[in-house]
């Protein structure tokens, strides 16, 4: 009953809800031995929004940017937010930034990463879920911030350790002592994308590997960085797509929350 108890309480600190109707919701649930029913889904004139996939799924459902108005993204997070749901929304443009940010003044926005987030979700562990994210190059940094936006979303401490690239191979070490103790590390990287692999060579935790489509000609917009996060010889790296930062955050995260806490080296 927990959850949907929250929701309740939640609409009537709000105003939506008044307390003797609440009141009555959870003595109906109370008396069936039942939850207090809560919407699946809720129609906006732009979107059916998925309030179940928190239940099915464990994050609630994330918006996609493009092709949207603003006026939907804003109907979207309203949504969410009335039924207790922490919001991000991904590949958001500077005009439509501006405007949900004016609708809803709460919007934490990261202009670098192209995200829109409201809130955090609430996850129990025994201790903080740890991610680190690298990047090979200062070129990789909005794919790596859309990866820190998503894991602060889902509740994770983020550390983001820039530029440490292949090309100057003594500057990853120097950063162990942060990348080190986390649970999932996602690593991103352009042109010849060799960093993964390297990164993998110092630590015993899952690495995401997210080429971008930072490099010159023969990279193919992505396409060579791919192939070679693919050919890793590192048993402990995975590759998500081209530029999808978010995909590497959210894997990640699901990985960092649910390990034991690492003990530092």
């Amino acid at each position: 009953m927990q959850l949907p108890l929250l929701h309740l309480l939640d609409r009537v600190s709000r105003g939506e809800l008044a307390p003797d109707e609440a009141a009555r919701l959870i003595g109906d649930a109370a008396s069936s031995g039942s939850q207090p029913a809560t919407p699946t889904t809720e129609v906006t004139p732009a979107a059916r929004i998925d309030l179940d996939r928190l239940r099915r799924c464990g994050f609630p459902e994330v918006v996609y940017g493009p092709g949207k108005t603003s006026t939907a993204i804003v109907d979207i997070f309203r949504a969410q937010r009335r039924h207790g749901q922490a919001c991000l929304a991904t590949r958001i443009t500077p005009d439509q930034a501006a405007e949900v940010c004016a609708e809803l003044p709460e919007v934490v926005h990261n202009p670098t990463a192209r995200t829109l987030r409201i809130g955090s979700c609430d996850r129990s562990t025994s201790g903080p879920a740890r991610v680190a994210i690298i990047t090979a190059g200062t070129g990789d940094r909005p794919v790596a911030e859309e990866a820190a936006e998503t894991a602060r979303w889902m509740g994770c401490e983020v550390e983001l350790i820039y530029d440490v690239g292949v090309a100057g191979p003594h500057r990853l070490p120097d950063q162990l002592p942060r990348f080190a103790p986390a649970h999932a590390i996602v690593v991103v990287a352009g042109m010849e994308a060799a960093l993964p692999s390297v990164v993998a060579g110092y630590v015993a935790v899952p690495v995401i590997g997210v080429p971008t489509s930072v490099g010159y000609g023969a990279h193919l917009n992505g396409f060579a960085a791919v192939l070679t996060m693919l050919n890793c010889c590192a048993a402990h790296v995975a590759v998500v797509n081209i530029d999808a930062g978010f995909k590497g955050g959210f894997l990640a995260g699901l990985i960092a929350l649910r390990q034991e806490p690492v003990a530092l080296l």
